[in-house]
């Protein structure tokens, strides 16, 4: 295997390692207006997810410097011609992080909604635009010969790519709902295991009619593997959160974003980038690759300070492992 190809799977890792932990964030963050009856259980579903929130965004800072640096035309084509949808991402995420700082800075009603507000739209929108981009990225694009994308914001809401962005806003509220139901006691508790039965049942027919949808088009053997582990771990998640068992149900919703995210990588790999113009033109993970000199470096980079990060973050979980309801925000505030 050429170091080309490592790099591509390493990036494949750090993005699943994105979307399965700023997947329940972000279904955290939708939940504010769907499961949340009161401020304070808003209060508790923000606080589930308040340390540790920013440190899962450091995996999509990890997977876009590493595009960055492994496969310089790769960045280049898709954030020159993802722009809109990116810039409304990083538009986002900025917003939703100043939400969380800044929400409980001023006692006043009307303050604490309208950051609340911005916490649910903000996380809302990137869990769509995830998904779409990721199915242009499968589908392809309008890439010229020059590596260049031609095309039109237009070309990028084909119905394949926005079906994309109903799996990922469905499956990540679906991940945050089992998440919640993990982190909780009490009352929200059950309601967020009730909440995660019906969302994984609409999760279910999206996905697979997508998953199918891009095993027909680019799929092989290898993704039609991933395709069927992501089916049956779904179909586990749900069995399990019926059973009240939420580490189980929290683990394998995990499982069904690591095996989708697989599939897609798979479906996609050689190429980074197919073109819709001419095959030919397909940015590939020999063409939009740095020099071996330079992977080499990053070789050595990562294999040094990832297990540092990963030791670092999973101590981060450890330390806030406990359950939290309504009653420890009196105490807090006492």
């Amino acid at each position: 295997m050429e170091l080309h190809d490592i790099w591509f799977v390493l990036i494949a890792v750090l993005w699943t390692g994105y979307f399965f932990l700023e997947g329940f964030d972000f279904g955290v963050g939708v939940l504010t207006k769907l499961l949340a009856r009161d401020r304070p259980e808003k209060r508790v579903l923000i606080n589930t997810i308040g340390p540790v929130w920013d440190g899962n965004e450091v995996w999509l800072l990890s997977a876009g410097g590493a595009t960055f640096a492994a496969f310089p035309e790769w960045y280049a084509t898709l954030f020159s011609g993802f722009y809109l949808p990116l810039l409304a991402i990083l538009v986002c995420l900025i917003v939703r992080g100043v939400a969380f700082e800044y929400r409980a800075k001023r006692p006043e009603e009307n303050w604490q909604r309208n950051w609340e507000t911005a916490i649910f739209w903000c996380s809302l929108i990137p869990a769509f635009l995830w998904g779409v981009a990721f199915g242009n990225i499968v589908h392809g694009v309008k890439i010229d010969k020059n590596f260049e994308y031609v095309g039109g914001i237009g070309d990028l809401l084909h119905p394949y790519a926005l079906l994309g962005g109903l799996v990922t806003l469905t499956l990540f509220t679906f991940h945050g709902a089992v998440f919640t139901a993990l982190k909780t006691v009490g009352d929200i508790r059950e309601r967020a295991r009730g909440l995660a039965l019906k969302l994984g049942l609409v999760t279910a027919v999206v996905a697979l009619a997508f998953l199918l949808w891009t095993q027909a088009d680019t799929g092989n053997g290898r993704s039609l593997v991933a395709l069927v582990v992501a089916v049956a771990a779904l179909v586990a998640a749900l069995v399990a959160n019926q059973l009240g068992r939420e580490g189980w149900s929290f683990g394998l919703s995990g499982v069904t974003i690591v095996a989708a995210v697989a599939m897609l990588f798979l479906s996609l790999f050689p190429n980074v980038m197919p073109s819709t113009l001419d095959a030919s033109w397909s940015l590939t993970v020999t063409n939009a690759s740095s020099s071996p000199y330079t992977l080499k470096i990053m070789t050595w980079c990562a294999g040094i300070a990832t297990p540092l990060v990963l030791l670092y973050q999973g101590w981060t979980y450890w330390v806030f492992r406990k359950r939290i309801g309504t009653q420890h925000l009196a105490d807090a505030a006492h």
